[in-house]
């Protein structure tokens, strides 16, 4: 089973990136992030007739995930994550995809830092730390992906002193990240990715950022224990970035017996 990650940064001004993507690759499990648009808006139909079955959980102009599963429907366990039933914010939806529980992920920004949008960054962090900690429980094959919004290690950035004050470096963050891997969930891309190995999933439109290859690693699949034993590969398909009218994050993915 390859299962991707892919910030689209807007489905539908990248649905021809994507479509491409998919024939070429032909991914069996695909979580989104960042669709940008309404249930009701989501192209469905390309989605389909491209060989791929999906669940959603959409918001108009902001926010946004997917599970997309080649020649099948992923079976939906949920949409938004426990611990605050008010949370309007489209960032998690989770499904079971032929015995291997799926959850696609779109961790706040959190940006600038020492606003109130850093302050949910981290609340909403925590809520993923404590369902993670769930599915933990449940003993089975369990990949949580997505942008998650970290840069887990300096080795993960362009520079860490022109980043230092981002919010996707902040300690809180990284912490929590952290956490989950000591507890048991693993960093798959670093498994077979030595530490030293310049690994970027993201660059910025400005700057020149993608032409210096100025990166961040901030998209990440973390495996449950019964998931990382299955582990055969992982990558990031660097050469999406490069396409014509591009997301700013390449595809990430990893291979599971």
């Amino acid at each position: 089973m390859k299962l991707a990650t892919y910030n689209l940064n807007g489905i539908r001004a990248r649905l021809p990136r994507l479509v491409e993507w998919l024939g070429g690759e032909k991914p069996d499990v695909v979580c989104l992030q960042e669709l940008k648009c309404a249930d009701e808006s989501l192209p469905i139909g390309d989605i389909e007739a491209a060989g791929y079955g999906a669940v959603w959980h959409g918001q108009k102009g902001f926010n946004g995930v997917a599970i997309l599963a080649r020649e099948r429907t992923p079976q939906l366990r949920r949409m938004g994550l426990p611990g605050d039933p008010d949370d309007t914010h489209s960032r998690y939806i989770e499904a079971d995809v032929d015995g291997v529980i799926v959850g696609s992920l779109y961790l706040p920004n959190g940006n600038p830092v020492g606003t109130e949008k850093f302050e949910y960054k981290i609340r909403w962090f925590e809520r993923l730390y404590a369902h993670s900690r769930e599915l933990l429980e449940e003993e089975r094959p369990v990949v949580l992906a997505g942008d998650w919004n970290v840069v887990p290690e300096d080795g993960d950035v362009f520079s860490v002193r022109a980043t230092a004050h981002d919010a996707v470096m902040q300690p809180e963050a990284r912490t929590l990240f952290r956490r989950m891997v000591s507890e048991g969930w693993t960093d798959a891309l670093r498994s077979f990715h030595p530490r030293e190995e310049k690994l970027y999933t993201f660059w910025d439109y400005t700057a020149g950022c993608w032409q210096r290859d100025l990166g961040f690693r901030l998209d990440h699949l973390l495996c449950s224990p019964e998931a990382a034993e299955r582990l055969a590969g992982a990558g990031v398909d660097k050469q999406a970035r490069a396409q014509e009218k591009a997301s700013d994050h390449a595809p990430t993915w990893i291979e599971l017996n």
